[in-house]
């Protein structure tokens, strides 16, 4: 069935203004007087990147109208250091994304993301050193707070942690955050990386329901997950907290080259999960959505920066062209009716080129290069 014409359209400069006025109305930059380039040049420029997931070095060298790569770097390194782009950060998340969840309890989801770091760690700023994982210690460390919603996930908040900050440092900020919202949370959802009594005793005393995966810490929990069937058992940690785990049992039937039985714990509290068949059915919808961080891979800006002000800023753009996307899809290009809105065909992947297309030609693309010979018929029609 044709789909029915809409009144109005949005364009690809539409879409451009939309994300540069985000980030100049939350990450404004002080350029000071006879400057000739502007705030929107720049996020012009770190957009371009980002949707196109190249450089800045790329855009600036293949546009007219750019300024200097490295007056580009140098004006957003000296304007936000990893502090002030954390203050802001939230609120440049936070502000199409709430608009748009729903007025029901929402799932909230923590991720802990570590991208591994192979380079001088002394010439580095703001590592996070954690367990030896793809050949390294070093990482460049990102949590990210989201709601998830029909099956999509909108940022609300991200951290990059640091040497010295725990990921229970992280998640009490979090949870502070979500309290401050106007938001209801149906639950938290949080990876292995937040198995701990301090994460724990954060969600109790916070009054939040959880799910998570267990860490095989200790020789009473890797017993518990060598024998039987599956249950419900207590498990305290550290001596600190007390809490439900759901072992679930399932036969591989030969999946990955797998036999036997595969046990998995969760560690759960929360209302809608009776058995270790719930736990596993409800976390496993974690992944069962597109990642964020897969998403995120799509639309970041590469570069080999050392400041960590630029490197968070490069993610939290990546992170705020999703939201973006999944808001201008929602509110502007769904067409409401009767029973839920008819969503149009547009997918992230479309949303990034033409983003990068309205950078090009609002920085003037390059679109012929130097001939040292005048051009034969093979050139023209």
């Amino acid at each position: 069935m044709q789909q029915p014409q809409a009144d109005n359209k949005i364009e690809e400069e539409h879409l451009l203004n939309f994300v540069v006025n985000s980030l100049e109305k939350e990450l404004a930059v002080d350029l000071g007087e006879d400057v000739k380039v502007s705030t929107e040049t720049l996020y012009e420029v770190l957009a371009g990147a980002s949707a196109g997931g190249t450089s800045i070095n790329h855009v600036c060298e293949t546009t007219d109208d750019s300024p200097h790569a490295n007056t580009v770097r140098g004006y957003l390194t000296d304007q936000f250091d990893l502090d002030t782009v954390e203050a802001v950060g939230d609120m440049l998340l936070q502000r199409d994304a709430l608009e748009t969840l729903p007025d029901r309890p929402v799932e909230v989801v923590v991720d802990l993301h570590l991208d591994p770091y192979y380079g001088d760690e002394d010439e580095t700023e703001a590592l996070y050193f954690s367990q030896a994982k793809r050949g390294t210690t070093a990482f460049h460390a990102y949590a990210t707070l989201y709601a998830r919603v029909r099956n999509k996930r909108y940022t609300l908040a991200v951290r990059q942690l640091v040497d010295g900050e725990t990921t229970s440092d992280v998640l009490a900020e979090f949870l502070e955050l979500l309290d401050g919202l106007d938001l209801a949370v149906k639950a938290v959802y949080l990876d292995r990386g937040f198995y701990n009594s301090t994460c724990l005793s954060l969600l109790y005393a916070h009054n939040y329901a959880y799910v998570m995966p267990i860490v095989k810490w200790g020789e009473a929990i890797q017993e518990e997950l060598n024998r039987g069937w599956s249950r419900e058992i207590e498990h305290d940690l550290a001596g600190k907290v007390t809490f439900p785990v759901f072992i679930d049992c399932v036969y591989q039937q030969g999946r990955y080259d797998e036999h036997g039985v595969a046990r998995h714990g969760y560690a759960a509290d929360a209302p809608f999960i009776d058995t270790p068949r719930d736990a596993r059915e409800h976390y496993s919808k974690r992944f069962g959505i597109e990642s964020s961080y897969r998403l995120a891979k799509q639309s970041l800006a590469f570069t080999s920066s050392q400041d960590a002000g630029l490197r968070l800023v490069m993610f939290i753009v990546s992170l705020l062209l999703q939201n973006s996307w999944r808001y201008l899809h929602w509110q502007y290009v769904a067409a409401p009716r009767r029973g839920g809105r008819r969503l149009w065909k547009w997918p992230f992947r479309e949303f990034c080129e033409m983003v990068l297309r309205a950078a090009w030609t609002a920085l003037g693309v390059r679109r012929a290069v130097p001939a040292n010979q005048p051009l034969d018929d093979r050139f023209f029609r």
